[in-house]
């Protein structure tokens, strides 16, 4: 396999965490079980998305202290937080509480603009400040300078018996460097790198030039030169990519034929924008390891990164997730130059 200019260094996967209406703890249990699996594995990272009045995973930083206190190595992160929905203050502790016992673990991602369905939610979410919430990037810099331990009051000090702090309690020093921004956009990947953050790049991109070029690799890759281009920390700047891999290795003849249904009937959204946001999706990849691995060394962003957290699609069942994962952590990563961590 010919290499690519950054070896892949660390191998994650993501997760969405379906569940049953009717049963919601055995689709929470099944999640946190994968996880179990991921780090037997040897995986980097397990990424948690978010879905809110959906049924997934509506609390990820509570699914995360669960496997953190079932796990001891893997990283654990989120992909992403949607901020619309959170106080960054309230977020912040929760952050820096479950960062600290997971041993300095976690890895927030996360995302700004309104809530989904914004006006069918909102009277819910804000009865009283809908109209004045600040859902830009101003969202997302709130949340770093809290976690980061800059002052989120004018008091401190001893008070009767209670003493106060005027910053976030607890603190967690490591936290503010694995803050990452799930962006989509030039103008997302360029705050983020000037924010001195991390940059998940997924399976979705906007299609920003009215003319083209349609090339999803393409577009994503300049993202990704954007955000680097931006960052303190050049060329070093952390990246992390999350396609829809399918690997095949060890699947029975039933499990490849869904996998090569379900691939194939998200594939004509990939042929053009879609959408007034002008949303460019990545095909979904179904093959043998080695055909997989070919198709990402040709692909133009996967040869910038050397983080990937793959995606699993949302409707498989448990017993198929453990077969991608285990052929992803035995054969498809080290055909991409990985080596499991001890």
């Amino acid at each position: 396999m010919p290499p690519t200019p950054r070896p892949l260094r660390k191998l994650g996967f993501l997760t969405i965490g379906l569940f049953d209406e009717a049963d919601p703890r055995r689709g929470h249990e099944s999640t946190l079980e994968i996880i179990e699996l991921g780090e037997r594995l040897c995986f980097d990272s397990a990424w948690l998305r978010h879905r809110h009045l959906q049924y997934g995973i509506s609390s990820p930083v509570a699914v995360m202290a669960a496997a953190s206190q079932r796990t001891s190595r893997i990283e654990l992160g989120t992909a992403v937080i949607p901020l619309g929905w959170e106080n960054p203050l309230r977020l912040a502790e929760d952050l820096a509480t479950v960062d600290l016992l997971s041993g300095g673990r976690v890895n927030p991602g996360v995302s700004v603009g309104p809530p989904m369905h914004f006006d069918e939610v909102k009277v819910a979410l804000y009865p009283d400040t809908a109209d004045a919430e600040d859902f830009s990037y101003e969202r997302v810099r709130r949340l770093l300078d809290l976690v980061r331990g800059k002052p989120a009051s004018d008091f401190s000090g001893v008070q009767g018996f209670e003493v106060f702090s005027d910053r976030v309690q607890p603190h967690s020093p490591g936290l503010g460097r694995r803050l990452w921004y799930g962006g989509g956009s030039l103008s997302s990947a360029r705050w983020a790198g000037e924010h001195g953050m991390n940059f998940l790049t997924s399976s979705v991109v906007k299609a920003e030039a009215p003319e083209g070029p349609y090339d999803f690799a393409e577009i994503q890759l300049s993202h990704i030169r954007a955000f680097r281009a931006a960052h303190p920390d050049g060329e070093g700047a952390r990246v992390s990519q999350g396609l829809v891999v399918i690997p095949t290795d060890s699947a029975s003849p039933q499990q490849r034929a869904k996998y090569e249904e379900y691939a194939a009937k998200r594939t004509p959204r990939t042929a053009s924008p879609q959408g007034p946001a002008r949303l460019m999706f990545a095909p979904d990849i179904v093959g043998t390891s080695r055909e997989i691995a070919e198709r990402l060394h040709a692909h133009a962003a996967f040869r910038e990164v050397d983080e990937v957290a793959f995606a699993l699609p949302f409707t498989f069942e448990h017993e198929d997730y453990v077969q991608i994962l285990t052929d992803m952590a035995t054969e498809l990563g080290p055909a991409l130059g990985w080596q499991p961590g001890v």
